[in-house]
């Protein structure tokens, strides 16, 4: 089963970082519909995806999200606008694009 991990900027210009199994039902989740959306982006309401990658498992969508939130928000913002930070070392792999 295919992990993503994903950026998703919310309402106050933050970015919040996170991993699924199902970008559409987890948005739908950080939106409020259902009872699994996070505690940040429920203050934070999420406006939309940035970025997203997707990666054979759990363990390797888990890294991937922990090396991103250890970024400072101008590296995620040169992730979402394609440029890839000198440091970043990490994009083996498969970034998608969402609408």
């Amino acid at each position: 089963m295919a992990y993503y991990t994903y950026i998703i900027r919310c309402e106050d210009d933050s970015l919040y970082t996170g991993i699924t199994t199902d970008l559409t039902r987890r948005f739908a989740e950080h939106e409020g519909k259902g009872s699994k959306g996070a505690k940040y982006t429920a203050s934070r309401r999420p406006i939309r995806f940035e970025a997203a990658w997707e990666l054979p498992d759990r363990a390797h969508a888990s890294k991937l999200e922990y090396r991103l939130k250890t970024l400072a928000k101008s590296d995620k913002e040169l992730l979402i606008r394609g440029e890839t930070p000198a440091d970043l070392g990490l994009l083996p792999y498969t970034r998608i694009h969402i609408k």
